[in-house]
């Protein structure tokens, strides 16, 4: 565990929504590999919860699903205490999947489309005429696989 902190001890919270099996494979890997601390793991409904040690290697992580994934990605802070006149904050790291991958075809808007890019914005290329077009994570619902 981390020196001198306790077990329950947390930075961060890495919510994982809307992903499947292959998604928390990965995350729980990343975990383990860059040794993080999992205070708690909560199962619901529609994803996991993690409680980890670090703020930043619990962002960096939220990055590596986003960039390998694609997916909504969103980071919020707050303040958790002071210490040492110092403000400490509490990350929460929300990672949203979505049902379409890179390559697959989608209608949006009534087109047809190729999945092109996934990063911080979805990015479509129409299949008959060639045009691209990015939509943002938020609309992804409208993004449906053919």
């Amino acid at each position: 565990s981390v020196q001198g902190k306790r077990a329950e001890y947390y930075e961060a919270t890495l919510q994982l929504r809307d992903i499947n099996e292959e998604v928390i494979v990965y995350a729980e890997k990343e975990i383990e590999k860059v040794k993080l601390h999992i205070s708690k793991k909560i199962k619901l409904k529609n994803g996991v919860d993690y409680q980890l040690s670090d703020n930043e290697l619990t962002r960096a992580l939220g990055k590596r699903l986003q960039q390998k994934f694609g997916g909504n990605l969103k980071v919020t802070a707050s303040l958790h205490t002071r210490k040492n006149n110092k403000d400490l904050y509490r990350v929460t790291v929300l990672f949203r999947g979505i049902d379409f991958k890179k390559g697959d075809q989608v209608e949006y808007q009534g087109d047809t489309y190729v999945v092109k890019m996934l990063s911080k914005d979805i990015f479509l290329q129409d299949i008959k005429t060639g045009k691209k077009v990015h939509v943002r994570y938020k609309d992804a619902r409208e993004v449906k696989l053919c």
